[in-house]
């Protein structure tokens, strides 16, 4: 096998991802995902025994990662949580491939919002996976506004789990708006719901819609 990766088991889930944030999990076939990371059937196999461990462990990598990626916008040394916390609402926005006039501009780069409706009663490992990893995201985001309210930045917040979970909840749901629609309105609503429910003025943060 000819590569240039040495970490056999993350390159077959990076090319997997990228194929399945496009076309589903039930979309893709093994072979497609062995063509992409370009192994023989015997490696996959080795790492995973079955395309169902395979989506649980896929699933878990991007929650990983995410995690990462989260934790680099909402802890920023010197900037006030709030606007840690408007940063990664924002970045939702390329996360969903925001309209720029094209019929299919608004492509879900997100796994969870790709995946959550179909593998939800199709596997309850993957479901399982999905649900703990919008847990772990949730309690970061209730931790920031614990911050928020320690630094000055937020108003206090009475229960910060529960407006963590009422915030993912929306911005959830406006991406899968966004997705059905294939235009960003849902982002942007979201957008202004969240100043509102933080207190924050608009003018002091990028303008949405």
């Amino acid at each position: 096998m000819k590569a240039d990766y040495t970490d056999v088991r993350q390159h077959i889930l990076d090319q997997g991802k990228a194929i399945i944030t496009r076309k589903g999990f039930a979309g893709v076939g093994l072979n497609e995902i062995l063509t992409a990371a370009a192994v023989p059937k015997g490696s996959f196999y080795h790492y995973f025994k079955s395309k169902e461990l395979y989506g649980e462990a896929l699933l878990a990598d991007y929650v990983a990662q995410y995690l990462v990626h989260m934790d680099g916008l909402l802890v920023q040394p010197g900037k006030p949580v709030a606007s840690c916390l408007m940063a990664y609402w924002d970045s939702w926005f390329s996360d969903m491939g925001e309209a720029t006039g094209e019929a299919d501009s608004c492509n879900v780069r997100c796994l969870v919002v790709k995946l959550s409706s179909e593998v939800a009663d199709m596997s309850e490992p993957m479901r399982v996976a999905l649900r703990d990893g919008t847990d772990q995201i949730i309690a970061r985001l209730a931790a920031a506004l614990d911050r928020g309210v320690a630094d000055g930045s937020l108003p206090a917040v009475p229960d910060p789990a529960d407006l963590a979970q009422t915030l993912y909840q929306l911005w959830l749901g406006a991406a899968l708006l966004t997705k059905l629609r294939r235009e960003p309105s849902a982002l942007h609503s979201a957008w202004r719901t969240t100043l509102a429910l933080l207190q924050l003025a608009p003018s002091a943060y990028r303008a949405r819609g």
